[in-house]
């Protein structure tokens, strides 16, 4: 596969390049040795493509995914606690996981325990890769990037979509990259408040 376009928002592309040069290389590097050709294994059972052959949203999952292990990227998750209490939330967020749970219990209410999960993460670097339905990528972006990133964990996040022209040729209900590029920056500039990259890719 192949890197197509890009945007860098709130200077997430800059940060990489002068900070983590390396990092953004190997993500470079697992995108164009992905083979998609290979990844081409769904016979569609919709009406409009029936018979045709696809890619497979998941085929081309695993083959990123194998990319990004053997250079030592790693699933992360960042767990938190919630209750219905807003002024309560507002003022343990900041606080560690087991602070949090002992306010909300200290306060009578049930603490709830909650989580964000990344695909891979590497030196303060996450990384989404986001085939599955379009509704998805705006929890990337707008909850798990900026919960990652408010909690201290990351500084930069990277979210992969495919272009329309690789959407075209996958099940209907897979985002692409220039719709949600829109979605971010009507935003305006600063929203969400996470410097992140948008990369597009293709066969």
């Amino acid at each position: 596969m192949k890197i197509a376009a890009r945007y860098s928002h709130l200077n997430g592309e800059e940060y990489l390049l002068v900070h983590h040069p390396r990092l953004w290389g190997e993500v470079r590097d697992v995108i164009e040795a992905a083979d998609a050709e290979t990844c081409r294994t769904k016979v569609s059972k919709e009406k409009t493509m029936l018979g045709k052959r696809l890619y497979s949203p998941e085929d081309m999952n695993a083959a990123l995914k194998e990319g990004f292990t053997a250079r030592g990227w790693r699933q992360r998750r960042n767990t938190f606690w919630v209750t219905s209490d807003e002024r309560l939330l507002r003022g343990i967020h900041g606080l560690s996981p087991p602070e949090q749970k002992q306010r909300i219990a200290d306060a009578g209410h049930d603490p709830i325990m909650s989580y964000n999960q990344t695909d891979f993460v590497k030196d303060r670097v996450a990384v989404e890769v986001q085939f599955g339905k379009y509704a998805f990528v705006a929890h990337d972006l707008f909850v798990k990037h900026l919960s990652f990133y408010v909690s201290d964990i990351i500084d930069v996040g990277i979210e992969v979509l495919p272009m329309k022209t690789l959407e075209k040729e996958m099940s209907t209900g897979v985002p692409y990259y220039e719709r949600d590029l829109l979605n971010v920056i009507r935003q305006g500039r600063g929203v969400p408040a996470v410097p992140l990259v948008l990369v597009g890719i293709e066969p």
